[in-house]
């Protein structure tokens, strides 16, 4: 048989190889999260760890079926697969099962299937498809809407389910993009905006409009450095701050003076803008554009943080930005898994060993919690092979995309790879109190059929793939 056709020859092993040990060192750590003196068999299918073996054993066949099929069953059904799970999504929260808060959830007899979890995989064939077809270019109007419609459809339908945490996910798309041939200017203001989101929860709005003004400022300075015009611009910003603040304060307004600041901001900068358009100063035109969404987006957030997120992510939130303290409360989680985590040491307290885990000081400890059994028991020594090896995964993921001959495969690689680095980041950066917790599991080690058969099934497409990488694609 030609080595070209022969795909257990062509199956990347390591890759394969990385999978297998990750699954089962999940596994042992389920075990060592719930272990009782009560139920000591691991093979015990009453208790979450002998499910997980059973999960296990079915995420093995999904991987033999996904290897079996013909490579151009992704690319031809890709749509067709995508638009089933939004159907999936469209039904679940008239008739799913409520867990947690969340109605995203189908009960199949005993089984608890998640349409969000597969959704990425499907989502990414889309992607890849529509990416690939004849004649794509990114830097059009209408490739720009197909896409966002791809991507950010299933945010849509899995906010509707109250599930935050899984609709975060798809945003880690725009670094596929950005592979692609997406301006780094998308990813300069998706950090802008994240930034101004934060400080606008941490700083006074008094203090945040002063450090704005004094960055724009220096910008225009920066931009176009003729002290002429900048002593315009100077002048104009001087002026219409003043007139509005003095106008408050002779008025008595019943308002705080970081209104009059801000607006008198926003006036101050669309006579800019206006001075900028007659004189052609592009630069200028840029950064006063910039400003005015800035300022605008900033008077937003606490509106938008107020009645779009929860009360329970409200608190996470302010507990992660030092805004609040409440160890007991919203803190209670993170807190636990710190101390978990920190206690282990160098070298950890020994399998089985954990004390925070073994009495149940640690929520969730199975699932989205995870990383901190590894952290007591295992101590530092323990999480630095699971984070070498998550990174190596991710490292070997990124090369294989790069390899791959179909602009299909590549897509559908990077992908996976920003999947997977997206769960890892978040779920290992909640558990260490770096970021806040929105419940995502850690890949291959947390409990649950769906987060791990979705994973398989994700992973196992993008091997199928590479193994054909020398095969010509059809759609």
């Amino acid at each position: 048989m030609p080595r070209r056709n022969n795909i257990l020859a062509n199956i990347d092993w390591f890759t394969v190889g990385l999978y297998v040990l990750m699954l089962f060192l999940g596994w042992f750590n389920i075990y060592a999260a719930l272990y009782s003196e009560e139920f000591q068999s691991i093979f015990d299918i009453s208790q979450q760890y002998g499910k997980q073996l059973m999960w296990i054993g079915a995420a093995a066949v999904l991987a033999l079926i996904i290897m079996l099929l013909e490579v151009n069953f992704y690319v031809f059904f890709s749509y067709f697969i995508f638009g089933t799970l939004m159907l999936l999504l469209l039904l679940v929260p008239f008739i799913g099962k409520e867990i947690n808060g969340a109605r995203s959830w189908f009960q199949i007899g005993p089984v608890l299937f998640q349409p969000s979890e597969f959704t990425k995989a499907a989502t990414a064939l889309a992607l890849a498809r529509y990416m690939s077809s004849y004649g794509f270019k990114l830097h059009r109007l209408k490739s720009y809407l197909t896409i966002a419609a791809i991507i950010f459809g299933p945010v849509i339908l899995i906010l509707l389910q109250n599930d935050t945490g899984s609709a975060l996910v798809y945003f880690s798309f725009v670094l596929v993009l950005y592979r692609e041939g997406l301006s780094g200017v998308v990813l300069f203001f998706g950090t802008l905006i994240a930034l101004l989101f934060v400080l606008a929860l941490v700083l006074s709005n008094l203090t945040l409009v002063i450090i704005m003004l004094s960055v724009v400022l220096l910008m225009y300075l920066a931009f176009n450095p003729k002290l002429k015009q900048f002593a315009h611009v100077f002048i104009i910003y001087a002026a219409g701050i003043s007139i509005f603040v003095f106008a408050g304060l002779l008025l008595k307004l019943n308002y705080d003076i970081s209104q009059f600041l801000l607006v008198g901001a926003v006036v101050a900068t669309l006579v800019v803008l206006f001075y900028s358009l007659k004189r052609k100063l592009s630069n200028y035109i840029k950064i006063a554009i910039v400003f005015i969404g800035s300022l605008l987006f900033t008077i937003s957030v606490d509106y938008g943080f107020e009645h779009f997120l929860e009360p329970h992510h409200q608190a996470r939130i302010n507990e992660l930005l030092g805004i609040e303290s409440n160890p007991h409360g919203a803190g209670y989680h993170v807190n636990q898994s710190k101390i978990a985590i920190g206690s282990g040491g160098v070298l950890g307290k020994g399998y089985l060993q954990g004390t925070q885990t073994k009495f149940d000081f640690v929520p969730e400890q199975s699932t989205d919690f995870i990383f901190c059994t590894v952290g007591e028991e295992w101590g530092f020594a323990g999480t630095f092979v699971i984070l070498a090896l998550f990174m190596t995964l991710l490292i070997r993921l990124v090369w294989l995309a790069e390899r791959q001959r179909s602009t299909f495969s590549r897509i559908y690689g990077y992908s996976v790879a920003v999947i997977l680095f997206f769960h890892f980041m978040v779920n290992i950066g909640m558990t260490i109190g770096v970021m806040p917790v929105i419940g995502i599991p850690l890949p291959f080690f947390s409990y649950g059929g769906s987060s791990l058969w979705s994973f398989t099934i994700l992973l196992f497409i993008f091997v199928r793939l590479d193994a054909s990488r020398l095969e010509q694609l059809s759609g």
